[in-house]
């Protein structure tokens, strides 16, 4: 098979599966995005964080949370990493240099989780569950709560209210992006994937020879 085939039948498959998912995954997240009503979770940490989700923003609102959010999320997972040689569960792991710490930050914050270093060999447990695992579910949140303001934009073109970004943060992480986790989770621990906080194991290559792996 030509790469050229390979790519058209992956395009074709993934086009196939979303439009099998549409109807009841894209209904269900209609449903959560404009709904009125509040998980006692989600309420618990839109007080930690002092927001209303009640109150609309405008654009210029929603681009500063969006745009703040974010930059939160880059220093964090920068200093996460720059500190790494002094925290627990850093499997030995010295600190990051800055550079790649910047690089991997933004990357990550921004969803596009380009990677140009061995994960296994570079971050320890902290800084992968804590930071980069996180970002995985957030940074995809904050691009589907842009993709929902997108939408309202639209169809509120005459009010200009946007909606709620926290809300739609929130909303986005705990009811679409951390269920369908928790299911994909189980299916690839049922097959065999790695899943755990044991460190670092010697193993043997059928080739000859050995490579270290961590267990996370």
């Amino acid at each position: 098979m030509s790469p050229e085939l390979a790519g058209v039948l992956q395009l074709l498959a993934l086009i196939g599966v979303l439009a099998l998912v549409y109807i009841p995954f894209g209904t269900y997240m209609a449903k959560v995005y404009s709904s009125k009503k509040h998980l006692r979770v989600e309420k618990w940490i839109y007080k930690g964080i002092g927001a209303n989700p009640d109150s609309e923003m405008t654009w210029p609102a929603y681009l500063r949370a969006v745009l703040a959010f974010s930059a939160v999320g880059v220093l964090f997972l920068y200093l996460l990493q720059r500190l790494q040689g002094v925290l627990p569960g850093s499997l030995g792991f010295d600190s990051v240099n800055p550079a790649q710490s910047f690089d991997t930050a933004v990357s990550f914050v921004t969803n596009t989780n380009w990677q140009s270093y061995a994960g296994e060999q570079t971050m320890g447990h902290v800084v992968q569950t804590a930071g980069l695992a996180v970002q995985n579910f957030v940074s995809a949140a904050v691009g589907m709560a842009v993709a929902m303001a997108l939408v309202r934009g639209f169809a509120r073109s005459r009010t200009g209210e946007l909606g709620n970004f926290w809300a739609d943060l929130v909303r986005g992480t705990l009811r679409i992006l951390v269920p369908v986790a928790a299911v994909a989770a189980v299916v690839l621990v049922a097959c065999g994937a790695l899943q755990n906080f044991s460190g670092i194991h010697e193993v043997g290559q059928f080739m000859g020879g050995s490579q270290q792996w961590n267990g996370g």
